[in-house]
């Protein structure tokens, strides 16, 4: 199983059958994000995306408390509240955000355990959230008196709406992985004991599929997030374009006439 040099002890990541694992590992702290780890990420990410034999990645946590809690707290004090620090501070979160807007291959966010603050923001950047029933959400902000950025609140009102942005905001209160499902925070529910095999079901399921196909349609998904006079359709297009000159469009309709599964090669 290839192993990628992510320059943090914290961060894992490796692959293995065409997909990509990367785990948040600071259990002392209920997996809450360092700065190290939000670096981390950055690179993780990167050499994933650049990598043609990883076709899907999942996010996860270690150990069976957490996803990830939030922001690692112990070094607000030190790195989050003189101007400068918290400059350098919210420099680094900009880059792990960017990171994973760029990002062109399908995310799972496989979450069990606590999911709060820089958690739940993490899984929201995940195109597909998998939740274990004993998974819990939150975004505790009002009740640390911690400001909020506009892109979180963004990001968070375009998957459950405003009402919902609001009273989870408003409130800072903790909800549990079906109230999560029923605000559309998470796609599934499933079992803790079940949560690896439903994930790994899933993502061999992707990573079989066509990945030129794959990905036409995260391009299409990152760009109508975007404003209407910032979107590029122009490279989706394209995208599509490639998909019906590949080979793997050839491919896909000869495995269909013989009835087999098809062998996609991302060509």
């Amino acid at each position: 199983m290839p192993t990628l040099d992510t320059g943090s002890d914290q961060l894992h990541a490796t692959s293995e059958g065409g997909v990509g694992t990367i785990v948040f590992d600071n259990q002392a702290r209920m997996n809450a994000l360092s700065m190290g780890m939000q670096q981390a990420v950055v690179r993780a990410l990167d050499a994933m995306d650049a990598d043609a034999d990883v076709r899907v990645v999942v996010l996860k946590g270690a150990g069976e408390k957490a996803f990830v809690s939030g922001a690692d707290i112990s070094e607000f004090g030190e790195k989050r509240t003189s101007p400068r620090a918290r400059a350098v501070y919210d420099e680094t979160a900009a880059a792990a955000g960017a990171a994973y807007s760029r990002f062109s291959k399908p995310l799972i966010g496989q979450v069990r355990g606590w999911c709060l603050g820089g958690g739940l923001t993490t899984a929201l950047r995940c195109d597909l959230r998998i939740a274990a029933d004993d998974a819990r959400f939150g975004i505790p902000a009002a009740r640390m008196g911690l400001g909020y950025a506009l892109g979180g609140v963004e990001q968070l009102r375009d998957l459950v709406g405003p009402a919902r942005t609001a009273e989870i905001l408003f409130t800072g209160d903790r909800f549990d992985a079906q109230q999560a499902a029923s605000m559309g925070l998470v796609n599934r529910v499933v079992p803790a004991g079940d949560l690896d095999a439903t994930v790994a079901a899933l993502t061999a399921t992707i990573a079989a599929n066509a990945p030129l196909t794959i990905a036409a349609i995260k391009a299409a998904l990152q760009e109508l997030a975007r404003p209407g006079d910032r979107q590029d359709r122009d490279r989706v297009a394209g995208l599509i374009e490639a998909c019906f000159r590949s080979e793997d469009y050839r491919e896909g309709q000869k495995a269909f006439g013989e009835k087999r599964p098809p062998e996609f090669r991302g060509r």
